[in-house]
């Protein structure tokens, strides 16, 4: 018997995340995700008028496929999928895998080379489509998050169904004094950074581009950036994990990069010249994400969380940065994890993952949940 969590999760994400219309046409990516749930969704898709468009992925196949990748593949990869983007008014891509390290032994040349030349098909998917991306859970994410698969799954399926729309309306005052701001000051142990948001301007995120959700997200001014960053979450990017990533900034630009594996972030950050400008600056506050995963879509909105983003700009909040790396960088500032303070033209916006605004005050995670 199917659970009956699939069809409430299928019929959120195609019916408020999509916000899919009649005569649409949705493309569903389905990497390493039960058959079941893609059955679900293909139903919901039909039930809104709209016409589903199907891709069942592996990882362990994609893996195989980037081992050897060359331009001539590349190219011919992105063509194929570009074309088909294009024809599609939505997309639904669902991330299951057994290993998220499983493309760890793919040299990084392959995967650079990759994620370059494929980039014009996620900037259209982005910036042309209706999307939502988001996981499944999988016993190594459970195992990640230091939780009983069945936990796992019961905390997966609140925190991928809750009030989003209550969300949102709590995150107004953010996304208008996000807006407006133009000096932000961030502080914690090891870090001590400034820049400006002036004229960028912000975005909320309510559960209609990433599930899970719940941040507001803007960018630096590219050049601004100044001062140093210590991130106490470990992340995974390109199958490679890494721990207590410090990086230094100076006119913007990152001119020192450490790490637990210097050589693998640094070979990294030197992908193209945009990949070592930031791209994003976010606020999270997601109240059932409360510890690391190694997971993005669910660390980047860890309650009392900031990421910072070195590489490609988003079209919404855009200051003009190009990379084919987009790479959020969390920094949890919640007392038990160190503490530290958040501020916007010096005033102090959130203390120890605290929001101290009273009109920012229903972000805190009490009044959230």
């Amino acid at each position: 018997m199917t659970d009956p969590r699939y069809k409430k999760l299928a019929r959120l994400l195609v019916e408020y995340s999509t916000e899919l219309r009649k005569g649409d046409r949705m493309l569903l990516d389905m990497i390493d995700v039960p058959d079941e749930f893609t059955i679900e969704l293909i139903r919901a898709t039909r039930a809104a008028g709209a016409t589903p468009l199907v891709e069942v992925r592996h990882t362990r196949v994609s893996r195989e496929l980037l081992r050897e990748m060359n331009d001539r593949h590349a190219v011919l990869v992105r063509d194929l999928e570009l074309s088909r983007m294009k024809k599609v008014q939505a997309y639904i891509a669902i991330r299951g895998s057994e290993n998220a390290s499983e493309n760890s032994d793919v040299p990084g040349h392959r995967m650079a080379l990759y994620s370059r030349i494929t980039r014009p098909v996620l900037d259209w998917r982005i910036n042309k489509t209706r999307w939502c991306v988001l996981r499944w859970p999988t016993p190594s994410m459970a195992q990640a998050a230091g939780m009983s698969t069945e936990a796992f799954e019961d905390l997966y399926f609140d925190v991928c169904t809750m009030d989003y729309a209550r969300m949102a309306r709590a995150m107004v005052p953010l996304e208008r004094r996000m807006k407006r701001a133009d000096a932000v000051r961030l502080k914690a142990p090891g870090t001590d950074l400034r820049f400006s948001i002036k004229g960028i301007g912000a975005k909320m995120c309510k559960g209609d581009r990433n599930i899970p959700d719940g941040e507001v997200f803007s960018c630096p001014v590219k050049n601004s950036v100044t001062g140093v960053i210590q991130f106490n979450t470990p992340t995974i990017y390109s199958g490679t994990k890494f721990e207590n990533v410090r990086l230094e900034f100076k006119d913007g630009k990152i001119i020192n990069a450490t790490a637990n594996n210097p050589k693998r972030l640094n070979e990294i950050l030197n992908t193209d010249a945009g990949a070592r400008y930031v791209g994003e600056f976010s606020l999270g506050f997601n109240p059932y994400i409360l510890s690391p995963m190694c997971d993005i879509l669910f660390d980047e909105k860890i309650a009392g969380s900031l990421h910072f983003t070195p590489g490609q700009a988003y079209e919404e909040c855009d200051n003009g940065n190009r990379s084919a790396v987009h790479w959020d960088m969390v920094l949890i500032q919640r007392k038990e994890w160190g503490g530290g303070e958040v501020w916007f033209d010096d005033e102090l916006i959130r203390k120890d993952g605290t929001f101290i605004p009273k009109d920012l005050k229903p972000l805190n995670p009490s009044n959230l949940k």
